[in-house]
């Protein structure tokens, strides 16, 4: 955990992703990425020198309206003395079900983070954490360009005026290996997906195109993430940088 710890705090600190005082709001769907991001925010209070409140929160997307089961994140916040919210909706059925979307990805995840601000919003939170790292952003980077045709990426730190929300993303710098050895060195117990289409999306097409190119030409991966970094689009310029949340493909 040490590693991830460390990947954060140079995020934190490259991008002011968090100052004394706020209160943020961490999405915990339960999958490795938002559990690890939970555990780092907690741990990272102890020595990194600023005053910060955790509340986390997992919205249940009710995949063909039945509840999914969250008591490990339960459990990792009672354990941690950190809030927890549980918001059960009905974002599976009306993607799924009612609206039958051909292309379900956009729409729910529009649905969820809706939902998660506004959740964030009530709970008198002033900043979202999201699980997003270093793949991720490659892929979606990846993903806009040939899908979308365009150059662009999701941004470390984004600035919500409609809500008055700071999006921040504390794990970008780190690689999804390293977050997946850090899940499985602390046992952190993982909640799966119910998501009908899980694995068979766009990003999934992407993720495995990468990995694909990446063991014919090793160092791929992060040749591409160190040249969004040193572009600067999109907020990737450091702490003199912040974005406006775009509708990119995440």
């Amino acid at each position: 955990m040490q590693k991830i710890l460390g990947y954060m705090r140079k995020a934190i600190q490259e991008f002011d992703l968090i100052q004394d005082g706020d209160r943020i709001a961490v999405g915990v769907s339960g999958g490795k990425d938002s559990t690890v991001l939970l555990l780092g925010l907690h741990l990272l209070r102890r020595f990194i020198g600023i005053d910060y409140e955790l509340v986390a929160v997992t919205l249940d997307p009710c995949f063909g309206g039945i509840e999914n089961d969250y008591t490990a994140v339960e459990r990792l916040c009672a354990e941690a003395g950190i809030e927890y919210i549980l918001k059960r909706t009905q974002i599976g059925q009306i993607v799924f079900d009612v609206r039958k979307e051909e292309h379900p990805c956009s729409l729910c995840a529009r649905m969820r983070r809706g939902a998660l601000h506004d959740t964030a919003k009530e709970c008198g939170c002033n900043k979202v954490a999201l699980g997003h790292h270093m793949n991720d952003a490659v892929e979606t980077f990846m993903m806009n360009l040939f899908i979308e045709g365009r150059i662009g990426c999701f941004s470390p730190k984004s600035y919500l005026s409609r809500k008055d929300l700071t999006l921040i993303r504390p794990l970008v710098l780190a690689p999804e290996s390293d977050i997946r050895r850090a899940a499985n060195k602390n046992s952190l117990e993982v909640v799966r997906s119910k998501c009908p289409v899980d694995g068979h999306t766009k990003r999934e097409e992407m993720k495995i195109r990468l990995l694909e190119a990446e063991r014919s030409d090793k160092g791929l991966t992060d040749r591409i993430f160190g040249a969004l970094r040193r572009s600067g689009i999109d907020g990737w310029g450091g702490v003199t940088g912040i974005s406006r949340e775009e509708n990119s493909n995440e």
